[in-house]
């Protein structure tokens, strides 16, 4: 129904943030993370999710098109409802949470408030069989692994376009954006920040 808000910050709070868009304020669930970035009186963009559910209309709001990606991935998990998405990205950031995805490592994600091993594993295991099944990918664009077919990540080069894949960018895109970053070099937390900053220009 939104894609964003941009107006001006009226009022913030834990876990909520209220953009005032033409004399209506939009009530934001969001992260810490995002909160971060917002002053109150002053103008900002929040790319949003409205979930309905029994007649109620929630809206979330987030910094970036990645950690609204994030989120929807998140809640799309079973057991997994929207409290829990903004407290695991109140605690990671996008590429955090998609390198935890990659690479198996369920601590990082237990580090969130509320969040157990079991949901922590729950969320690696259907979230890396979505990518292992194409099913990763923004609306129209490519997908990026196999039908069926398991990804396994190789190397530092594969597993960043693994991470970048999460974050619900295409194979065409991704592709584009690795390239002549140093795999060699760098941490796959830096190849992957890296790319991120080439895209978003």
């Amino acid at each position: 129904m939104f894609y964003y808000l941009k107006g001006t910050v009226a009022h913030v709070a834990p876990y909520l943030a209220v953009v005032d868009c033409g004399g209506v304020g939009y009530a934001c669930h969001t992260t810490t993370h995002t909160l971060s970035y917002l002053k109150k009186g002053e103008q900002a963009a929040l790319y949003t999710y409205l979930n309905v559910r029994e007649g109620v209309f929630d809206l979330y709001g987030f910094s970036t098109e990645e950690e609204r990606n994030c989120f929807e991935l998140l809640i799309g998990v079973s057991g997994v409802g929207p409290k829990a998405a903004l407290s695991i990205l109140s605690a990671t950031t996008p590429e955090g949470l998609a390198m935890s995805i990659i690479t198996g490592d369920e601590k990082a994600l237990t580090v969130a408030q509320g969040i157990g091993k079991k949901i922590a594993q729950r969320i690696i295991l259907e979230l890396k069989d979505k990518l292992a099944k194409g099913q990763i990918a923004p609306p129209g664009g490519e997908t990026y692994g196999g039908t069926g077919i398991t990804v396994i990540p190789e190397n530092k080069s594969t597993e960043a376009a693994a991470a970048l894949a999460v974050l619900g960018y295409s194979a065409t895109e991704v592709a584009q954006a690795l390239k002549g970053i140093d795999m060699e070099g760098l941490k796959l937390e830096d190849i992957i920040k890296q790319a991120l900053k080439k895209m978003v220009k």
